[in-house]
């Protein structure tokens, strides 16, 4: 079901940090350049190859990158390569004037002690990651001397999955530079024979393409190879920049004359399974769409149009409804109706007259759409040899009902009794990812993300492409009974055309002559049963003929399989399962060097002739944000002050605003324990306004101290001064510069924001929103957030500051007030009973123009009730 990306590369994109004559005492600053500028700095990133060699869908693959330092002085030399969400990688060298610096694979709480024991020391320069669409990105920065010459060298692997009838292989590419050797290079073997093999990129024209691009295949073997030479690079006859950026993507497929195939190797064997030619399964099909305000314009546009596309596909003989949940529920029909012309015609009108509304009552729109599917069952009224599936797509969190993930969970799991599968898409990122992946695997379906784009609307329709068309239902794998060990996953509820189904394990006899597999299912017609046998002999001599392919390929692919279903299972175990689940997987992944979730790829690097670690991480799909997974709490105040309190065991969140005059400074922050102070000076408008109701306020100034560290930030709308003792350095918002010593980090993000962190455990970003010089009233602001507070103490206060320890609210009594969409409830919070509303604020992080969504209870009066004390008591004299 998965999106078959090809795991092939993402190109080494590279930055250049100048290191610049900052006192060593003090702190060690580095400033970007582009890399457009590579030669005047004298960095010359003179190859970039991408070699991948796929075996059977399984591909290895290596990118590697060589620069030489022109220049005489050392350089910082960045090297970034996105790769596929769904590969691990497993292995990355550093190798420098011919001496070369490994990477190992360490359980991840190992790695995390060793590197914060080298922040302690001020020897880190970490690793950038950020989660995409399709990819991740990994990224190492070392110091390069004059005349050095240095080679990167990162390799990564993944199993191809099939999706829509091919194996994608989506590349990125993207140099930012003209690079001398510049090279992709694929060689696909599949014992089945490649059936169509095609490639093309989205920034070049088929002319200029075809000069640089070879692909052939013939029988089992496939070769793609990507050549430009520097002036195909160029994006016109005279100009320095290259127009390699966009997306290069080869697809094959594989001769598929038997449904099965299975091989063998060493001891380790893989199956294989997609038939064709079945006549599809009928299928009866709900919709439960979440039509809450916040799928207000485009989001409610897009979605109705994928279900009129939708509705064109939909075969006549399914059977089909449409639920709408936001604060209530809403059918379309009381039970599933076929999908006659007359009723798809109904539909379109029904779907076309969707309006959005209210709250997001999830827990009583699914349990609608599940009871409809088990009535029709067992009222019969859908044919006997059909199959059903629920698709739910929601924007955001439960809000309303019953609100809260577990219970949600349980009572779906309890009444769909595992009868068949659950599909929840995730629309944008103000929702909790976690727990719809958490639901859908639990009800043997899964979860995509919708992301918020103008291709939304075609998302959703690929998506139910994915699951129109049910060839096998209640699919079995079997093998001879005691002859095989550490089989992955081998029953499956459905098989989809256009997908596989992939089973591998360990023969308990290596030396055995023959064997045999039987794949059963249920099709639209009959029983079916397929069976594969395979003479170990001949495929023995087989094999022998693979001259370029890695020969423990199959069993690297069953421990790639195997990590990815414990960790799978994983989400959903508890106590002694889930031990016994995360052991299982660390210890595969350290024994075929994989960086998964569990374990962290540690390098240690020559700087400045002493041992520096930087840590490579794999991102996760999380729920709310870059900084933190969905379960980790943050707080942030920004705008016309908006305060805002993520509750993460709530899934909610609390929000309220103060009002005082400009040049007020409130403390935010305020721990005796660590020393850490943060206040802010609010300024109003250029022109203030009269009527105190309209009138606007920011925080225009922020002051950050560590009494302890003897450190003190002062940041304003135009610049940035850093006090360490005596000594002082000023930024402006033009720079893109990171300053480290002693355990503390500064960076500033020219012209965006800026990352604060004191080792690990303590993390503060703050915004820039910039506005036009001339406005004339607006003027540039400062937003606030608190995005790691772990190390913090428990005597912490301030107006953001007192909500670092836990605390409870509880919600009740729900109802409309005057504006349909901002309904009021009455909260208890520390032991006080307030009325609030419900309403939405902005977080920045991510996008300081646009900003992400959240949704919040929104306490009246300056926060009364909520706050300690009333908010004049946090007023203090000056920044520090």
């Amino acid at each position: 079901m998965a999106s078959a990306q090809w795991p092939c590369l993402i190109l080494a994109l590279f930055s250049v940090l100048v290191a610049s004559g900052f006192p060593r005492s003090h702190a060690r600053l580095l400033e970007k350049r582009s890399l457009l500028e590579g030669e005047v700095n004298g960095i010359d990133v003179y190859s970039t190859k991408i070699s991948c060699k796929v075996t059977s869908r399984f591909a290895h693959n290596v990118v590697t990158t060589r620069a030489v330092n022109r220049a005489d002085t050392a350089k910082e030399v960045s090297f970034d390569v996105e790769l596929p969400k769904t590969a691990f990688i497993t292995n990355f060298t550093l190798t420098i004037d011919g001496v070369t610096y490994p990477g190992n694979v360490k359980e991840k709480e190992v790695a995390k002690k060793q590197y914060e024991k080298a922040v302690s020391q001020g020897k880190t320069a970490g690793l950038v990651k950020a989660s995409g669409r399709k990819l991740e990105k990994f990224t190492v920065s070392v110091n390069v001397a004059a005349g050095s010459e240095i080679t990167f060298e990162l390799t990564y692997e993944e199993l191809l999955k099939r999706h829509k009838g091919k194996y994608e292989m989506y590349l990125k590419v993207q140099p930012k530079q003209l690079v001398k050797h510049f090279e992709i290079e694929a060689d696909i073997f599949e014992p089945q024979g490649i059936s169509t093999l095609d490639a093309e990129a989205s920034f070049i024209t088929n002319d200029l393409l075809g000069s640089a691009l070879t692909k052939s295949f013939s029988g089992k073997k496939g070769h793609v190879s990507f050549k430009p030479s520097l002036d195909q690079q160029r994006s016109c006859p005279t100009c320095t920049d290259s127009l390699l950026n966009g997306d290069f993507t080869i697809t094959y497929d594989v001769n598929r004359e038997s449904p099965a195939n299975v091989q063998i190797v060493n001891g380790y064997f893989v199956h294989f399974f997609a038939p064709q030619g079945l006549p599809t399964v009928p299928k009866n099909v709900v919709f439960v769409i979440d039509i809450s305000g916040s799928m207000h314009g485009r989001k409610m546009e897009q979605t109705k149009d994928a279900l009129l596309k939708i509705l064109d596909d939909v075969k006549e003989e399914d059977y089909l409804n449409f639920i709408l949940f936001s604060g209530d529920v809403i059918t379309w029909k009381d039970n599933l109706v076929q999908a006659t012309p007359e009723n798809i015609q109904e539909a379109r009108t029904f779907v076309r007259n969707i309006q959005d509304q209210g709250m997001t009552n999830i827990n009583d729109g699914l349990l609608r759409g599940i009871s409809m599917l088990n009535k029709a069952r067992e009222e019969h009224r859908v044919p006997e040899r059909s199959t059903s599936i629920i698709i739910m797509l929601t924007d955001g969190d439960a809000n309303t009902g019953e609100s809260r993930p577990p219970k949600i969970q349980e009572n779906v799991r309890n009444a769909i009794g595992g009868k068949f599968p659950l599909y929840n898409l995730g629309f944008g990122d103000n929702l909790n990812f976690n727990f719809l992946e958490s639901m859908a695997l639990e009800n043997h379906g899964i979860a995509r993300r919708i992301y918020e784009d103008s291709d939304a609307n075609l998302q959703l329709q690929g998506f139910y492409e994915e699951v129109a068309n049910p060839l096998l239902t209640s699919v079995e794998v079997e093998y001879p009974e005691n002859a095989i060990l550490d089989l992955t996953k081998n029953t499956y509820q459905h098989f989809y055309d256009g997908s596989e189904i992939v089973v591998a394990g360990r023969l308990v006899d290596k030396d055995m002559n023959n064997f045999k597999a039987d794949v059963k299912g249920h099709g639209a017609i009959n029983d079916l049963t397929f069976t594969e046998e395979v003479d170990m002999m001949e495929m023995e001599k087989a094999l022998q003929k693979q001259d370029y392919i890695f020969g423990n390929y199959i069993e690297r692919l069953w421990a790639y399989l195997t990590i990815e279903q414990l960790l799978e299972k994983r989400k959903n175990a508890l106590g002694d399962e889930k031990e016994n689940l995360t052991a299982q997987a660390l210890d595969l992944s350290l024994k075929y060097h994989f960086v998964t979730p569990l374990t962290s790829m540690v390098v240690t690097k020559p700087e400045d002739n002493e041992n520096q670690m930087a840590i490579a991480d794999k991102p996760g799909e999380g729920g709310h944000g870059d900084y933190q997974s969905p379960l980790t709490p943050y707080y942030y105040v920004d705008g016309d002050p908006h305060f805002i309190i993520q509750v993460p065991e709530k899934d909610d969140a609390i929000c309220f605003n103060i009002d005082e005059e400009p040049g007020t400074v409130l403390s935010l922050i305020e721990d005796p324990i660590t020393g850490f102070t943060v206040n802010g000076q609010i300024i109003g408008d250029k022109r203030g306004s009269p009527n105190s109701e309209t009138r606007k306020t920011y925080f225009g100034k922020l002051g950050i101290a560590n009494t302890q560290m003897d450190f003190w930030i002062e940041v304003t709308t135009e610049k940035i001064t850093l006090w360490n003792a005596a000594a002082q350095s000023t930024f402006s918002w033009l720079d893109t510069v990171t300053v480290t010593q002693d355990g503390l980090s500064v960076t500033i993000n020219r012209k965006k924001n800026i990352v604060v962190s004191f080792g690990d455990g303590v993390t503060f970003v703050v915004v820039l929103h910039q506005v036009w010089k001339k406005h004339p009233v607006h003027q540039d602001f400062l937003g606030f957030y608190v995005v790691d507070s772990h190390r913090m103490s428990a005597q912490t206060h301030g107006l953001l500051g007192q909500f670092f320890h836990p605390f409870d609210f509880k919600v009740s009594d729900i109802h409309s007030g005057s504006d349909p969409a901002k309904p009021h409830a009455t909260m208890v919070v520390k032991n006080h009973r307030l009325t609030v509303t419900r309403g939405s604020q902005k977080d920045y992080r991510k996008d300081v123009s646009i900003g992400t969504k959240v949704d919040c209870w929104f306490v009246h009066n300056n926060g009364q009730g909520l706050i300690d004390g009333v908010h004049s008591d946090y007023i203090v004299p000056d920044l520090f």
